[in-house]
């Protein structure tokens, strides 16, 4: 079974495609970045800034599908600066600890959408 999933608590998509997509068990969760969804706007400040936005934006779809963050199995970060690597990481370890932290790739890309510097997709599982 698939089904389209959207929240009010995180940014409406910028194109063609859903925050979230059921397929079975298993919610695939679209890239976040870093747009506050009260005002639709890219947040301003650094690798910090944007990157707590996008795990707050993150966070926002897995708990409103009925999930904890705890049920995501696989993320997948990509980054405009390897160098900043150190402090995503910084920030998402807020939101996981070492015993429930997903499986995860972080890739170094040259641009991302709205040119935002950090973006995360994931992968949750409801038992």
């Amino acid at each position: 079974m698939r089904s389209i999933f959207n929240t009010d608590n995180a940014p409406s998509p910028i194109g063609p495609y859903n925050q979230a997509c059921w397929a079975g068990p298993l919610l695939f969760v679209s890239g976040q970045v870093a747009i506050d969804p009260s005002t639709s706007e890219v947040v301003q400040g650094d690798m910090a800034a944007q990157s707590r936005q996008v795990m707050k934006n993150l966070h926002a779809v897995i708990t409103d599908a009925g999930l904890v963050m705890s049920d995501i199995v696989k993320v997948t970060a990509f980054v405009k600066d390897m160098g900043q690597y150190s402090t995503f990481n910084k920030i998402y370890g807020e939101y996981f600890s070492d015993d429930n932290a997903p499986a995860r790739e972080v890739v170094e890309v040259s641009d991302l959408p709205k040119h935002v510097d950090v973006e995360v997709s994931a992968i949750a599982y409801k038992s």
